[in-house]
């Protein structure tokens, strides 16, 4: 039997952007038909909601702060390898098509297809510039030229992945593949031709107590994040604009795309692995914020997961994590799941949505963008989600905890109530047990040094602990300090 897997990605699509998730107003028929032939994930969150971080976890199986990319702008480590590179080096043919943002470079990328991925087919944004004239580049980063008459879907960077996504499965079909198509859309400049250009023309959202968040009990950052929409109406925060329009509708535009692909998939590879989701979401004035930053709310890091090639018209509530893809995506080829991947694979529960495979997952992120001075700066943020509670730590700002069976909105910041403190420094814990079993460069004992946690005495030593990297299928064993031989345990006791 052929092992073929297709990882499909889109850009800022919120989990409520999908039909299937239940807002009947979103015009994603290939994605809703490819939920009713899998498994749609309920609580599934990203690593970072940020585009290159996102992807880092995605494609190395390791948390930004591990691989290096704890910001948008900075390349990962050079001895972090992908899943393409994994993959390739076990014969495994690997084509990588769309939207990179790995490679430590501006917005569109190098143009340069990095070590493991087939160079026939790749095509990064760069590399899709390059095909136009001057002023064909300009063209294609301004909306106003979706409502232009004439304007075709050829001229999309969406459309052009998609036909080279087809070219690859029929130039494959007979052997073992992994193929990424990962669009920029529904990311601005969101073009998109009729009708989608005009879909969603007057669209609000329905009323959400979250418009009305007065923010007085939340981050400082975050009131600094809603500047003039602190103290905005719901009707001046949830209006209709040309933008929330075009946006929605190049989101149903990138779903008319992965229709293309889909189809051909289920022509030529229909007992392939289907994967489906997005890097992160956008607040949409949730919590009177636009775009995404330092947090953890549902609108930016639960983001859509949908996978084909197990059960059959399943909802998964369990919590579920980016970082668990590329460990799954191992253990379906047969390999075995490297040391040094901070997740788990999902294969069994994607064969029996029974199996569960986390109680908690988690989220962090440490600046948006490292060419810009806005966006807030250095905001470093460490969250643990379980299937009821939320907790999310800033080390210079104010902490959140909150029970979203009871407040689903995440509008109540619980982080001081003591009936929930039981719960909350259990989570607590956890987190801090992960930031040191990751390695995180950022841990050390001021996460444990809350005001909701006077019982913490903070020490030099910290944890105690060593822990070195473990990556032996690229490099050697690393040395121990003390004797110059190959570490005979990667975590001990310093001396």
């Amino acid at each position: 039997m052929k092992r073929q897997v297709v990882f499909l990605m889109t850009d800022t699509t919120r989990k409520d952007m999908v039909g299937c998730y239940g807002n009947e107003k979103m015009k994603t028929p290939n994605l809703d038909r490819l939920a009713a032939e899998g498994i749609r994930y309920e609580n599934a969150y990203t690593c970072q909601p940020v585009c290159g971080p996102a992807r880092s976890a995605i494609f190395t199986g390791t948390f930004p702060h591990t691989n290096g990319m704890v910001t948008n702008s900075i390349a990962m480590g050079d001895n972090v390898k992908t899943i393409g590179q994994r993959l390739s080096d076990h014969g495994i043919a690997c084509g990588y098509i769309g939207k990179y943002h790995l490679d430590g470079g501006d917005y569109f990328g190098n143009g340069r297809c990095p070590e493991g991925w087939n160079p026939d087919y790749w095509y990064d944004m760069k590399t899709y510039l390059n095909e136009l004239s001057d002023a064909d580049k300009v063209r294609s980063r301004d909306p106003k030229e979706a409502y232009k008459e004439g304007f075709s879907e050829e001229f999309t960077y969406a459309h052009r992945c998609s036909n080279r996504a087809i070219r690859y499965l029929e130039e494959f079909q007979d052997q073992d593949f992994f193929l990424t198509v990962s669009y920029d859309e529904p990311h601005g400049p969101s073009l998109c031709p009729a009708p989608f250009n005009h879909m969603y023309d007057g669209f609000q959202f329905e009323h959400n107590p979250s418009f009305q968040d007065d923010l007085s009990k939340k981050p400082f950052m975050q009131r600094l994040w809603a500047g003039k929409n602190l103290y905005a109406s719901e009707e001046k925060i949830n209006q209709a604009s040309d933008g929330l329009a075009l946006f929605l509708g190049c989101n149903s535009f990138a779903d008319y795309e992965i229709g293309r692909v889909l189809d051909k998939i289920r022509q030529i590879a229909p007992d392939a692995l289907v994967i489906f989701t997005s890097d992160h979401g956008d607040m949409l004035g949730a919590h009177r914020l636009f775009s995404k930053n330092a947090a953890a709310y549902k609108e930016v890091a639960n983001i859509p997961l949908i996978i084909k090639g197990g059960a059959v018209g399943c909802v998964e509530e369990a919590p579920a994590s980016h970082i668990d893809l590329a460990p799954t995506i191992m253990e379906y080829f047969g390999l075995p799941v490297p040391k040094l991947m901070e997740g788990k694979s999902m294969l069994a529960q994607i064969q029996d949505p029974s199996v569960k495979i986390n109680d908690e997952v988690y989220t962090e992120f440490t600046r948006y963008e490292v060419d810009h001075d806005g966006f807030g700066g250095l905001q470093v943020m460490r969250a643990v989600t379980s299937d009821r509670y939320k907790l999310v730590i800033h080390l210079c700002d104010t902490d959140e905890f909150y029970d979203m069976q009871v407040d689903p909105h995440e509008i109540q910041n619980l982080i001081d109530d003591e009936r929930y403190a039981e719960v909350r420094n259990e989570l607590h814990d956890k987190l801090i047990a992960h930031m040191n079993d990751t390695r995180d460069l950022y841990r050390g004992y001021q996460w444990r040094m809350r005001s909701w946690r006077p019982d913490f005495i903070p020490n030099w030593e910290n944890e105690g602990y060593t822990r070195q990297r473990e990556n032996e299928e690229y490099e050697p064993r690393q040395l121990d300090y003390d004797t110059g031989l190959p570490m005979e345990a990667a975590v001990r006791k310093k001396n």
